[in-house]
């Protein structure tokens, strides 16, 4: 069933008055945000409407703490800390109805890519590199040799003598992504920022 998103709120329901009273959407994407003192920390977006996120993190603000974050493919947001929870928080939006409209088509792409067989690195055209070798870093810090096969700016298909499990993060020569799901000899990597095409530091 194709999902559309509303930039609307819904009406009411029994829940607590801090949840959301939009539809959220599981989208499980790398971004970092800065807290009022200024310092950034990584995070992951895991579920979003076109008024709040669900991130999680290592370091966890306070409630009511003004908040900017970058979420890859999605941009930057602000808002301020509703909830807070074990290894992460609710992010409420202070956006103008545009910007939640905006986001709410965005939404919509996430909520239906699978349904409509969208798979997350076909948004831009795909190339062969010229170079395709590259040293594959995993999170814990093991180093293996790997070959792109093609390359876009939004993350690339690889072969290598291991696979790492879906949703590993990775580093492909300077650049980090992770993995989104297995191929034949191999994974497909979506980058955790876009990449200028044949960007050296990837290959």
């Amino acid at each position: 069933m194709v999902v559309a998103m509303s930039a609307t709120a819904q009406a009411p329901r029994s829940e607590p008055a801090e949840r959301s009273s939009f539809s959220r959407v599981r989208i499980d994407l790398l971004g970092r945000f800065m807290r009022e003192d200024r310092t950034e920390f990584p995070c992951r977006a895991e579920n979003m409407s076109p008024g709040d996120v669900s991130v999680t993190a290592s370091v966890v603000p306070v409630e009511n703490e003004r908040i900017i974050v970058y979420i890859d493919h999605i941009g930057r947001l602000e808002g301020a800390v509703s909830r807070v929870f074990e290894g992460g928080f609710d992010l409420a939006f202070q956006s103008t109805p545009r910007k939640r409209e905006k986001l709410a088509a965005q939404l919509t792409w996430f909520a239906n890519r699978h349904e409509l067989s969208l798979p997350e690195d076909r948004r831009h055209e795909r190339n062969a590199p010229e170079n395709p070798f590259v040293d594959m870093v995993l999170d814990d810090g093991r180093r293996y040799p790997a070959q792109i096969i093609d390359l876009s700016l939004s993350g690339a298909a690889v072969t290598s003598s291991i696979r790492p499990a879906v949703g590993s993060r990775i580093t492909l020569g300077t650049t980090t992504g992770r993995i989104v799901r297995h191929i034949e000899d191999g994974f497909a990597v979506e980058f955790s920022a876009e990449r200028a095409r044949h960007a050296p530091n990837i290959v």
